[in-house]
């Protein structure tokens, strides 16, 4: 046995033979391959209503081999076939009876997961399309489901925890949990030095400050006070642009507001990461703007980092932490968009510390970049392999 079986969250629908994916998991699942020494196997499950960054597949063009289940559908004998190692998420409850199914088929069992139990509660409480009954029920779900989630990492070979506050959470569980920053940054889309040396130029000549977000538009993500922190600054007098790409519920009234601002706040449709949303970050903008509430891993802050940015936000458990490690961003106390705005006024006044912030961000976004994060996790995975 040297099979490989992912069971990944993505979603998937199927029309006439073909199948459309995420273009993101494909590359994905592409990389596992290249890195694994045996024969990959994906089992994704039906129920997607669409796949906004998405294209359509014939089957034997994927490189890998797809299962498509129904949700809630256990999977099977049939599916382990060949199988020496399942790599799953255990952000799904799906996943969290595998633990038998890995022991009687002699495979070994790795979680991977992201968000805490803090996390997933507080995802439940700012959702504005759950009536409170909703909320309450959803909240007691998610409880009974960290127990089992618990117990599963307990008994699984390894754990790879996506960010800080997972790492925290869960590693006292199992003895081979390993951390990583998840992010889409290979060396080809960092930022150059000339860029670099463009932007600080630029910096110092004391042109006004470029700021930029991108991502969903909704509470949960912050996007409320994108444009109170422009307010802020522009009251305090701080000469400044905000570039916000993206879309959601509060796009709307994001888009009402904009008038207030003359132009320097600009909304923009979602655009392609590689091709659109990497070149204007490393040549139009000088620090990220992130309003996110929960503490998640987003990997927002790591790319932004790559694209040379400084990077502004709130002090959730991940982006505090990750400020302190790179010293490449600041931050600010939860939901307080005027002590936000205060802090990027003081990279305003110097902006020698605001240059330094985004050389310094740029070299950790490549010291943890997409190919060494991923064979790290992909050495941690085969060490695990019955054949390891």
């Amino acid at each position: 046995m040297t099979g490989l079986l992912i069971l990944a969250t993505a979603p998937v629908l199927e029309h006439a033979g073909m199948l459309r994916l995420d273009v993101k998991f494909v590359e994905g699942m592409r990389a596992h391959c290249a890195h694994w020494p045996g024969p990959v196997r994906c089992i994704l499950r039906r129920g997607a209503d669409g796949i906004p960054f998405g294209a359509s597949y014939q089957p034997a063009d994927l490189g890998f081999e797809l299962r498509i289940l129904d949700p809630g559908q256990p999977v099977g004998p049939e599916d382990m076939a060949g199988i020496a190692t399942i790599f799953a998420a255990a952000d799904d409850a799906d996943t969290l009876a595998l633990v038998p199914l890995a022991r009687d088929h002699g495979a070994s069992l790795v979680y991977s997961l992201e968000y805490t139990l803090d996390t997933r509660l507080r995802i439940v409480w700012l959702d504005q399309g759950r009536s409170l009954p909703r909320k309450l029920w959803s909240m007691l779900w998610n409880l009974r489901q960290e127990y089992r989630r618990r117990r599963a990492l307990r008994s699984a070979d390894g754990v790879q925890a996506n960010g800080y506050p997972a790492l925290d959470a869960y590693a006292g569980l199992n003895r081979n949990t390993m951390m990583y920053i998840d992010g889409r940054m290979t060396p080809a889309l960092m930022a150059t030095p000339d860029e670099m040396a463009a932007r600080t130029a630029r910096l110092m000549s004391g042109a006004p400050l470029r700021l930029i977000h991108s991502g969903r538009l909704e509470p949960m993500k912050g996007a409320q006070d994108l444009l109170p922190v422009m307010a802020e600054l522009r009251r305090i007098g701080v000469a400044a642009t905000l570039d916000i790409y993206g879309a959601g519920r509060l796009r709307d009234s994001i888009a009402g507001g904009l008038a207030d601002f003359d132009g320097q706040v600009r909304l923009h449709d979602p655009v392609d990461f590689e091709s659109a949303l990497v070149p204007a970050s490393r040549t139009g903008a000088d620090i990220f703007l992130s309003c996110h509430r929960q503490s998640d891993p987003s990997c927002t802050y790591i790319e932004a980092m790559g694209c040379g940015l400084a990077v502004a936000g709130y002090d959730n458990r991940m982006w505090a932490r990750l400020a302190a490690d790179s010293g490449a961003g600041l931050v600010a106390p939860m939901g307080n968009a005027t002590a936000l705005a205060a802090r990027i006024a003081a990279w305003d006044k110097d902006r020698k510390a605001l240059a330094s912030a985004c050389r310094i961000g740029l070299q950790f976004a490549a010291d943890h970049d997409f190919p060494g994060e991923f064979k790290a996790r992909m050495d941690h995975l085969l060490s695990l392999s019955p054949r390891g």
